[in-house]
């Protein structure tokens, strides 16, 4: 009967430390870049853990006000920080690095832009088709939101910033469609034959075309070797002393071997 009764207890002990721990949730917003990689990792993450990894992906810059307002564990970013957004509290860690694919219609006869005519394209400077090699019909322009990291990159990679009384602002044209993710800019792409798109190109699929930009066609491969220039980081940020410590362990899995295999599995480059 005595070995009963410490059964019972050892037993209770054991089950009110898994329920202290059973409800324990991270919280993780920001890109809708890293969201889909991230998802993943907290999926596959949470399998063996009494843990929750939730994930909403509302851009960017949205991820980087909840690290430095507390209101998530992490922020992600596919974009560096800008200098306002630094501060002594604000960590940053790199999870991945992406490249950005420039993307038009399946059909669209153009393999290749140089930086150059990708950037005048977005300006408005370059309006038709047959001005870089393709068809005579008029580009239709696609971009992603002011609060896209993606945007954000893809701006400063292809100079596309200028200068209206000292302020520094987006030189994309106002004529170019607004797309609020990957996923959307994506489908404007896939259906208008003369249209023309950057996104993630983890998320690059059959239902678009991947340009080559200067000659180099957007690959793990030619990031790595420094050859496709038009790449960015996953930035994981969080405010120093806000994240629980179930979270602090789940970001050092994402840094590790596991973590890392399943960002390079996912077409992401991965970082050792």
């Amino acid at each position: 009967m005595k070995t009963q009764v410490i059964g019972a207890l050892a037993l209770a002990g054991s089950m009110a430390f898994n329920s202290a721990f059973a409800n324990e949730t991270v919280s993780v917003v920001g890109s809708s870049s890293v969201s889909p990689i991230m998802e993943v990792l907290g999926e596959t993450y949470a399998q063996s853990r009494n843990v929750t990894v939730e994930v909403q992906g509302p851009g960017s810059s949205a991820g980087v006000r909840a690290a430095h307002d507390g209101s998530s564990d992490f922020g992600m970013s596919s974009r560096e920080l800008k200098e306002s957004e630094k501060s002594n509290e604000i960590k940053e860690v790199v999870i991945a690095r992406d490249g950005i694919a420039v993307v038009v219609h399946n059909n669209n006869p153009v393999t290749d832009l140089s930086k150059d005519e990708v950037s005048k394209i977005y300006k408005g400077e370059i309006t038709n088709w047959k001005q870089v090699g393709g068809e005579d019909k008029p580009i239709v322009v696609a971009t992603r939101d002011t609060a896209s990291g993606t945007r954000g990159a893809f701006e400063d990679i292809m100079n596309l910033k200028k200068k209206i009384n000292g302020i520094s602002v987006s030189a994309i044209s106002q004529r170019a469609q607004v797309a609020s993710g990957n996923g959307q800019l994506k489908t404007i792409v896939a259906n208008n034959p003369f249209s023309i798109g950057y996104i993630s190109l983890g998320s690059v699929d059959a239902s678009v075309k991947a340009l080559s930009i200067d000659n180099h066609k957007p690959s793990v491969e030619a990031i790595k070797a420094g050859d496709y220039g038009v790449q960015r980081p996953f930035l994981v940020v969080y405010k120093e002393g806000r994240p629980s410590p179930a979270a602090l362990d789940f970001l050092t899995w994402v840094k590790g071997p596991e973590g890392q295999k399943i960002v390079a599995d996912k077409g992401f480059i991965s970082v050792k």
